[in-house]
């Protein structure tokens, strides 16, 4: 069964940072597209970065040049740098594959507000 869990969210400052960490069992990892999704309250749940088997990465344009998305497959795992954010970067951000296939996790919150 896969397991999906995401966790580094947290309150920032506009214009601070945050490192997302999601670690996946249950699946051949590294064969597999990731992405992270975001959704904010009353929104539908968007893709914002994505990063293929052989690490080739892709963004919506909303988050290029402050997101950085980037795999570990010896530790499962998907992790997203966030700089540079703001407030309506806000909302629970959560891990899958691309196209979604399993399961959603917790998700992480993230809230930039000052």
């Amino acid at each position: 069964q896969v397991q999906l869990v995401e966790s580094g969210g947290g309150l920032v400052q506009p214009g601070g940072s945050l490192r997302l960490s999601c670690a996946a069992s249950g699946m051949i990892f590294s064969f597999n597209v990731m992405g992270w999704y975001r959704q904010a309250p009353g929104k539908e749940r968007e893709l914002v970065a994505g990063i293929g088997s052989g690490g080739a990465t892709n963004y919506k344009d909303s988050v290029k040049g402050r997101f950085t998305i980037s795999r570990d497959n010896a530790k499962n795992t998907v992790y997203l740098q966030m700089n540079s954010l703001k407030p309506e970067d806000s909302a629970v951000y959560y891990c899958n594959t691309i196209p979604s296939r399993f399961k959603w996790g917790q998700g992480t919150q993230v809230t930039v507000s000052s």
